[in-house]
């Protein structure tokens, strides 16, 4: 092999100085992209000595590392406009934070803070209740505890009060949650038994009576995370199920999922069963999630009575499912939303309360621009869903634009374009075309959409072109 060709190839420096290579070091850092480099460099080294092939121009070793770089990045956590029209899209972050959120973490974790540390007598004091008076403000309920995401809420409750011993739910309520967790499955691990009572549709107060015993350790209630049950359907009211609880002296525990604190009727959507409603109901726990009607923080909440919630808190296996200060500063201002009336201020149910004619407008600017560009565009009504297991069969009424395949391009080479933009749009591909739903792009966004999709599809076109 012809060394001096070898040794003309360009110093890591000299790339490292080239403006598109260099704009990755403030995202990877300067140490990441100079191993880029060196790897791309090893491997030119590597083909040119196993083959006859000249060494690469100088422009194309700047382009494979630039390539690599970018490929790097997109292996991180990024920003990403959804226009999906799943407004809790658990692939893409579900909810999104308020600023009053993500202010507190920026406050909390630029220093220390009394996470633990009691203020008035100068001991060490509990993380645990630095969100339970809001908890218990939101909720009605008389006292509340936070672990790290709703699954490990009920893990920690089973492991509690249900360890070797059992557990009476629905057959209809044995459910799939996301990444193929199953209820079942939860409650083996945690020691707990299974006792199924009714049947697949049909489930009366009276089984839960026959299925008592000796060895019953609690009543459970579970969300149908994304599906419904409809027609021939008889239930047992939470109400009804407390009841009994009370009178055998058996406590009722409610996975509620989703934790809505409001009513979603007001934004014209079927009435979601709300946190306090479950509470009212005389449930004696009630596990939601953090992370989606809620509008805040992965996060897994149990709320209810005041002596359940301190057994949970003495339980040792809450140190392995505790959360972070960043989590509990966000968590206690969306909740402070909640206490001051101020719903609004969550990003969530600004997109639900976007009225449908709104989107269109923004879209019909958007359509009419990209036309001017010379592609084709159209406004469209849609039809997007809340998400995160939530209201499975309620349609969101929506709006954003519909841009056809091009003879020249494939079903899926424009969306795919779109997730490698900056920031990275992910969007729905139909048989016509890709659809971007605005409801959850914010407004100030249309600018940076519209030039992404301007130079995606121009860039598309060239390439067809040159092939």
């Amino acid at each position: 092999m012809d060394q001096e060709r070898l040794r003309a190839l360009p110093a890591v420096h000299r790339l490292l100085a080239e403006s598109g290579i260099a704009a990755y070091c403030a995202e990877l850092g300067t140490a990441v992209v100079k191993q880029i480099i060196d790897g791309v460099l090893r491997d030119v080294r590597s083909d040119a000595s196993l083959s006859a092939s000249p060494v690469p121009r100088f422009d194309d070793i700047v382009a494979m590392v630039h390539l690599a770089c970018a490929h790097e990045a997109s292996q991180g956590l990024v920003e990403v406009l959804n226009g999906t029209g799943v407004l809790l899209h658990t692939n893409l972050g579900r909810a999104p934070l308020a600023q009053e959120a993500l202010e507190a973490i920026r406050r909390i974790g630029s220093g220390y803070s009394n996470l633990e540390y009691d203020l008035e007598t100068g001991a060490r004091g509990s993380r645990y209740e630095r969100v339970s008076s809001l908890l218990r403000a939101t909720s009605g309920a008389e006292d509340g505890l936070v672990v790290n995401n709703c699954a490990a809420a009920m893990f920690l409750i089973l492991d509690a009060f249900a360890k070797r011993r059992e557990v009476i739910v629905s057959r209809s309520e044995l459910i799939e949650i996301g990444g193929g967790f199953r209820l079942p499955d939860v409650l083996t691990h945690s020691g707990a038994r299974l006792v199924e009572v009714g049947t697949t549709n049909k489930v009366y107060l009276d089984d839960f009576e026959r299925a008592l015993s000796a060895d019953t350790a609690l009543l459970l209630r579970t969300h149908m995370s994304n599906y419904r049950i409809v027609g021939f359907v008889t239930n047992v009211a939470p109400a009804e199920l407390a009841a009994l609880g009370r009178r055998v002296g058996v406590p009722v525990i409610e996975d509620l999922g989703s934790g809505a604190l409001i009513d979603l009727a007001q934004f014209g959507l079927p009435h979601e069963r709300t946190v306090h409603e479950a509470v009212l109901d005389g449930l004696d726990l009630v596990a939601f999630s953090g992370d989606k009607l809620l509008g805040g923080p992965q996060a897994g909440i149990i709320v209810g009575r005041a002596s359940l919630i301190s057994r949970l808190r003495a339980n040792p296996l809450l140190r392995a499912l505790r959360v972070d200060k960043a989590t509990l500063a966000a968590l206690a201002a969306t909740l402070q939303c909640y206490s001051e009336g101020r719903w609004s201020a969550i990003p969530l149910y600004r997109m639900l309360a976007a009225p449908q004619h709104e989107l269109l407008e923004r879209a019909q600017g958007l359509a009419e621009n990209l036309q001017r560009a010379e592609i084709e565009a159209q406004a469209r009504t849609m039809e997007g869903c809340a998400g995160g297991g939530t209201l499975p069969l309620a349609p969101l009424p929506s709006a954003g634009i519909v841009i056809p395949h091009a003879p020249n391009r494939g079903s899926n080479v424009l969306a795919s374009a779109l997730r490698k933009a900056s920031p990275p749009i992910v969007v729905r591909s139909e048989e016509a075309g890709i659809a971007i739903d605005l409801r959850a792009i914010p407004a100030a966004r249309d600018r940076l959409l519209q030039d992404a999709v301007i130079g995606c599809v121009r860039a598309g076109t060239a390439l067809s072109c040159g092939n």
